[in-house]
């Protein structure tokens, strides 16, 4: 029997963070070379591409002293994990505070409610405009009537750049200046909206609706995050389809930068329904845990609570992607590929088929918050395994491409969820046949970052096990 282990608390009550603040303030402080030492035990362990880093052999010191020295040669943690990094890995994490980590892989962050993407001028110049993806409800950027579409290219009076944005748009509190793009220029408009962030949980659930196109019933479903804490509201999501004779469905992920294994598992079970104990993917650990560790995840049948899927059982899925869909996204459309048609329509994904697991200073191997070191809030997401589907397809780092090709066109993004909305009726014409509305011709343009690149968990794939 593999050893039971708990490699993520998905719900982190408030108990838990109650005590830590309620510390002793008299407590010691954990030296920097404490935290080295987790570090280096942590990514020593269970690190995905340990072999690719000569220094985290089991057999690389003599002794406890050489590898202290060698800790010590680093000025801080964050140097330390990334020399220890593998060349190949773009994604492992370091965090010095986990508090808001484990709120943010419950979709509780800081946020005024924008989400944005960012954009370079088509001039060259280095220069930056951002444009409203969608707005969070009940926040400041609703409040102040913002929507889908909207451009600024001002922060607090300053243009963004390639090399300000980050600073720009990180505090609790600033001001955008407006614009218009008639897709090869950026025009001001005069008008400044100010933005305050507050503590927002994000229902990833964005629009779950039925489209009736031509007497067929098409579900449409944005998802924009894979949070386990509303598992329950997803699953309702599908009763509903069921109910209202749901044939086919979109499934848009084209802002989804992932999050939680077993949400994508689930979720790919209530799309489908028929393949129940098969196979949904293998994992590749470290040379010293795949024996141990490695476990096959297999289609569900209900969620961790026990609530049994509402599963469509379709055998055609329409996924709409860009280049910021990534880890659990594109585990669900690796994962159904070997078994029903996945029509992924928009752009190439990013390329992350990797997983990760919350590591605390805690003894091996569990590295578990309740023998947290109490000294510091340091913790990691390193890469742990690696993930293929049934046909053994992974290491898709160029992304999953499209079976059609489509790119977002800034000045006319369209209405989310409106049967012509660019990248929805492509989707719509491939499952009924119902014409394109044409589109002016555009010059696409290259992203820079976005609004989700500020969260500790962007793009982060989290494994649970028990």
């Amino acid at each position: 029997m593999k050893k039971t282990f708990l490699l993520l608390l998905l719900c982190i009550s408030i108990t838990f963070t109650s005590c830590f603040e309620d510390r002793d303030d008299n407590e010691q402080i954990s030296s920097t070379l404490d935290i080295q030492n987790f570090i280096y035990r942590g990514l020593n362990f269970f690190y995905l591409y340990k072999a690719d880093t000569p220094e985290l052999a089991n057999d690389a010191f003599g002794n406890t002293e050489e590898l202290n020295a060698f800790l010590s040669s680093f000025d801080s943690p964050e140097s330390l994990f990334e020399f220890l990094k593998s060349p190949q890995d773009r994604f492992s994490l370091l965090v010095d505070d986990y508090i808001a980590l484990e709120n943010a892989l419950n979709g509780i962050t800081l946020n005024n409610g924008m989400e944005y993407g960012l954009v370079f001028y088509p001039d060259g110049s280095g220069n930056v405009f951002g444009y409203v993806r969608y707005v969070l409800p009940n926040t400041s950027a609703a409040n102040a009537g913002l929507e889908r579409g909207i451009i600024f290219n001002t922060v607090d009076g300053q243009q963004l750049t390639e090399s300000n944005f980050n600073t720009l748009l990180s505090p609790v509190s600033y001001t955008i200046g407006l614009a218009d793009f008639d897709g090869q220029n950026i025009i001001p408009t005069g008008i400044s909206v100010s933005l305050t962030k507050a503590e927002v949980t994000e229902n990833p659930i964005h629009i779950a609706t039925t489209l009736n196109v031509n007497g067929q019933k098409i579900g449409y479903l944005m998802y924009n995050a894979f949070t386990g804490s509303f598992d329950s509201q997803l699953n309702a999501a599908f009763a509903q389809f069921q109910a209202e004779g749901v044939t086919d469905l979109v499934l848009d992920l084209r802002y989804n930068g992932g999050g939680s294994v077993r949400t994508a598992t689930d979720l790919s079970g209530m799309i489908t329904g028929q393949f129940a104990g098969e196979l949904f993917y293998t994992e590749q650990w470290n040379e010293d845990r795949q024996a141990e560790y490695a476990q096959n995840g297999v289609f569900t049948t209900s969620l961790r609570s026990g609530e049994p899927l509402n599963s469509l059982n379709l055998t055609n899925l329409y996924v709409l992607t860009t280049n910021r869909t990534a880890s659990a996204s594109e585990l669900v459309i690796n994962g159904l590929t070997p078994y029903i048609n996945v029509v992924q329509v928009g752009g190439a994904t990013t390329g992350k088929f990797q997983a990760s697991f919350l590591l605390y200073d805690a003894p091996a191997p569990d590295f578990s918050r309740s023998q947290a070191n109490p000294g510091h809030t340091y913790a990691m997401l390193p890469l742990v395994f690696k993930t293929a589907n049934a046909n053994g397809t992974t290491d898709y780092i160029d992304g999953l491409m499209p079976d059609i090709q489509l790119t977002e066109d800034y000045s006319n993004l369209g209405t989310l969820g409106n049967v012509n909305e660019p990248l929805l009726a492509a989707a719509l014409n491939a499952i009924t046949g119902t014409p394109v509305p044409m589109r002016t011709p555009f010059i696409p343009l290259d992203e820079l970052s976005e609004s989700k690149a500020f969260s500790p968990v962007h793009q982060i794939m989290i494994a649970e096990k028990e």
